[in-house]
């Protein structure tokens, strides 16, 4: 289904909150601790200054941040139609500009959906993470030399290997300082292995989940993207990797940099695959990463990742404790606001422990007991002192989805009720649940009695049965997009709320129309080992197409000193590295750097041969062949609602 014409959206309006929608938040406002304001005095503590609605923009002029859109979040009541408890971190998530941590120590925060971290050493500055765009890193950096003088930068520092934290890095080093190799770039250990790997196999499908957990295509204000939890949304500027000169491989290992001494704790496998901690003594500074902040976390992104482990999460903040425990003075993370004064440090990061601890035991006892993902979410609690914690809300990652990430590290997607081994897939499911209960006008008499009551999640189940039955019945359309919009008006964590709304939208005007896919970054392809480049290829080869072919192409990558052998049989697509075939189709002699060119659309192969950059023995066609099997994926595919097009 295509976006509909701007008419046809104007009467598609949103709607107001209801009636059990207003009196569930009436409920959040007398069972939660809104008169404790001690996070409000927390974020605009140590304010410098900024730029005026946090507004950055490329060299070419597009808007590639700004908070602007948020204007509405000045209200200090929340609208019926936002939970008040998320109302209450979306305006702290708008304070912005550079901010004094502890003196010698500075954040600018507001200008990315993560922070940059500023330490002066003796005789410089040291960046810890670098957002995620270049235009946001050299923004950054020019409101930290407003107000703090020109200093050279002297290292960089990644604390983990989520873009928003490494993506900028080429706004605070420049061309001559990074090809000069004196200023080192530390990181975690395994951080390029998973910097570049995490989202790039199935990085298509992660990019158009990541629509509906953030919201970036909802229209901003109270009827619908309000904020992101770890902050308002995702900065859309340019993105480069660069290398780690450095990387911290243990626990308790140190680095003097620029007079200052950092102690380093790793905690591989919590919010990120590598991550680590540090401490500062000259500072007592404490900085947890993106392991201890104001919401309680994801452990399974509705973008899609590998499951998070919660209990080794909690374990790395209990060992934290351990190491510095009583000793900071500041804790400041790579998002949200900072935590002054021994007792209120250690006091979060033993709550915070706590917090995945609870929701680890808790889930795997009720999972020991019998019950199934879904019966344990509606079973948890947490207990009234995590719950009542403000770092401990679901804005993020909510106790009714991180426990279900939970039982699926464990056990996997089946429930091992049988019913659930072979069900019919969605489309054929809905017509029989249709024909079941008596019809569409059956079902839509039925779920407007129980709309009317807030009955939402049930309506919700029934309803979408009849829209992948009938996608074109457009009073069940209607009727699932307001019940979506009435359980994201309802919803606590952000990402709920997003995906609800995002739903919501779709259904009544059509996925929106956005542009191609770009090419790959060539730095990116540069970041990627050769093994994971043919990992990549090996999931666009269409299985079907492929049935009965036979096709083994030797390379041999002249800067790299690489070989493989690329073999296509039994529809499948694998390699050999260190090995040449005797048999091959064709042999390709080429610099790597050159076919990273290629893939990033920056030249052709037929141009590289050409020019005399690849050298072809045997018969070159058997690439093209084999190339003619790939699939392209779509930027765009249906959600809540059938896919239009048939895949093989």
């Amino acid at each position: 289904m295509t976006q509909t014409t701007s008419a046809d959206a104007q009467k598609e309006t949103p709607k107001h909150a209801s009636a059990p929608v207003i009196a569930q938040h009436a409920a959040t406002l007398k069972a939660l601790p809104f008169s404790d304001t001690r996070d409000f005095d927390d974020a605009a503590r140590g304010f410098l200054g900024t730029i005026e609605n946090a507004k950055v923009t490329s060299p070419q002029g597009r808007v590639v941040w700004s908070l602007e859109p948020y204007g509405f979040l000045s209200a200090e009541e929340a609208p019926a139609t936002v939970d008040p408890s998320l109302w209450r971190q979306s305006r702290l998530n708008m304070h912005h500009g550079l901010f004094e941590v502890v003196s010698g120590v500075y954040q600018v925060r507001g200008l990315d959906i993560a922070n940059m971290t500023l330490i002066e050493g003796d005789s410089g500055v040291i960046v810890v993470d670098t957002l995620t765009s270049i235009e946001g890193a050299r923004a950054a950096m020019e409101l930290y030399f407003q107000h703090r003088g020109k200093r050279p930068v002297v290292a960089v520092i990644f604390t983990h290997t989520h873009t928003d934290h490494w993506g900028g890095a080429r706004g605070v080093l420049d061309d001559e300082t990074l090809a000069s190799g004196r200023v080192p770039i530390l990181a975690p250990n395994f951080f390029m292995e998973h910097a570049v790997s995490e989202n790039i196999i199935a990085g298509p499908a992660m990019l158009r989940r990541a629509q509906y957990q953030f919201g970036p295509l909802l229209a901003k204000g109270v009827h619908g993207q309000v904020d992101c939890g770890l902050g308002k949304s995702m900065a859309v500027g340019s993105v480069a990797l660069l290398r780690p000169t450095d990387l911290i491989i243990a626990t308790g290992d140190k680095r003097t940099i620029d007079g200052l001494e950092f102690e380093f704790q790793m905690a591989p496998n919590s919010e990120a695959p590598a991550e680590m901690h540090f401490f500062i003594p000259r500072y007592k500074l404490l900085n947890l990463a993106e392991n201890c902040t104001h919401n309680f976390h994801n452990l399974l992104p509705f973008r899609g990742a590998d499951v998070r482990d919660a209990l080794a999460w909690s374990k790395y903040l209990g060992e934290a404790l351990q190491m510095w425990g009583g000793k900071a003075d500041a804790m400041c993370g790579q998002h949200h606001w900072p935590v002054w004064g021994h007792e209120r440090i250690d006091t979060m990061i033993r709550q915070q422990r706590d917090l995945y601890k609870f929701a680890h035991d808790q889930t795997i006892r009720l999972m020991n007991h019998g019950l199934t993902a879904a019966e344990i979410a509606e079973t948890i609690k947490l207990p009234a002192s995590l719950d009542g914690a403000w770092h401990g809300r679901g804005y993020y990652g909510h106790i009714r989805h991180n426990v279900k990430a939970i039982y699926q590290k464990y056990l996997g997607w089946y429930d091992a009720n049988p019913v659930n081994l072979d069900p019919l897939p969605p489309v054929e499911s809905g017509r029989k649940y249709v024909e079941y209960m008596g019809g569409a006008e059956a079902i839509l008499d039925r779920a407007r009695k129980d709309f009317a009551k807030g009955e939402f999640r049930f309506v919700a189940q029934a309803v979408s049965h009849l829209v992948f039955a009938d996608p074109d019945n457009q009073a069940a359309r209607a009727m699932l997009a307001d019940t979506f919009e009435q359980l994201g008006y309802a919803s606590e964590s952000s990402t709920w709320r997003n995906a609800y709304l995002f739903g919501a939208q779709e259904l009544r005007l059509g996925m929106p129309k956005v542009p191609a896919r770009a090419a790959m970054p060539r730095e990116t392809l540069a970041a990627l080992s050769t093994g994971q480049l043919w990992d990549v290829l090996g999931v666009r080869l269409n299985g079907p197409k492929a049935e009965g072919k036979r096709i083994v192409l030797n390379w041999q990558f002249t800067d790299t000193n690489e070989n493989f052998v690329l073999n296509l049989e039994n529809s499948a697509l694998t390699y050999v590295a260190d090995a040449q075939a005797a048999d091959a189709d064709a042999t390709f002699t080429l610099a790597r750097s050159v076919l990273d060119e290629v893939i990033a659309k920056l030249t052709t192969f037929p141009d590289a041969v050409g020019s005399g950059a690849i050298k072809v023995s045997g018969n070159p066609m058997r690439l093209g062949e084999l190339m003619m099997l790939m699939d392209e994926f779509p930027r765009m595919f249906e959600i809540v609602e059938p896919k239009r097009t048939a895949v093989t």
